[in-house]
């Protein structure tokens, strides 16, 4: 691999397991992300279950493109799903990802129809994701699923951006600026505003 470090199944397990007492004793967990975990399901589903057995809980952390390679029994092995949605407006999904959000927000319903608990994750980019109307789509789709414990409303920032920078890729995002406290709040207030336990 040239931007990760393989490692096997044992490896992983025998970590969560150094750490098994501690986690239990904290209320805490084991969260998978990315880039995209889903990537690399049929692993991830494995360490979940191996955590799941040592009574470890467990999180997604996901843009659910990929969701559809998880079944239903699938499901079991996850607590909790950080779910990243970017827009609702398919034509500005496609714009900002290249690809369609059929599968996101097919999803989104998978999860609420298991009553699996979701956390939204929406990041905030000034000239990109600050439309007020389309935030307010997105906490409306959120509202409505109704297995959404929390909403997170993430502000822009260029920490990520020595990435792209290391692996060759254009950032288009270069000269963008975090958004404003002003603007952060107004975020947060739709999401409030429908009932969501957003910040």
């Amino acid at each position: 691999m040239s931007n990760g470090i393989p490692v096997r199944l044992s490896q992983a397990v025998e970590q969560i397991r150094k750490y098994r007492h501690d986690l239990q004793v904290m209320k805490g967990g084991l969260t998978i992300s990315g880039g995209e975990p889903l990537m690399q399901h049929r692993f991830v589903l494995r360490v979940f279950a191996e955590a799941k057995a040592m009574g470890i809980h467990t999180a997604l952390d996901t843009n659910g493109y990929l969701g559809d390679r998880l079944n239903d029994s699938a499901l079991d092995a996850i607590d909790l799903v950080l779910l990243d949605i970017k827009a609702m407006t398919p034509d500005l999904h496609q714009r900002y990802t290249g690809m369609g959000n059929e599968n996101v927000i097919g999803f989104a319903r998978r999860l609420a129809k298991a009553r699996k608990p979701i956390w939204v994750r929406f990041v905030l980019v000034p000239t990109w994701t600050d439309d007020i109307e389309e935030i307010r789509r997105i906490a409306e789709f959120a509202a409505s699923l109704g297995n959404v414990e929390r909403v997170d409303v993430l502000p822009f920032h260029q920490m990520g951006r020595f990435k792209w920078e290391k692996l060759g890729m254009e950032y288009k995002l270069k000269d963008t600026q975090p958004p404003s406290a002003a603007v952060l709040e107004e975020a947060i207030a739709q999401f409030r505003s429908l009932g969501l336990n957003a910040f």
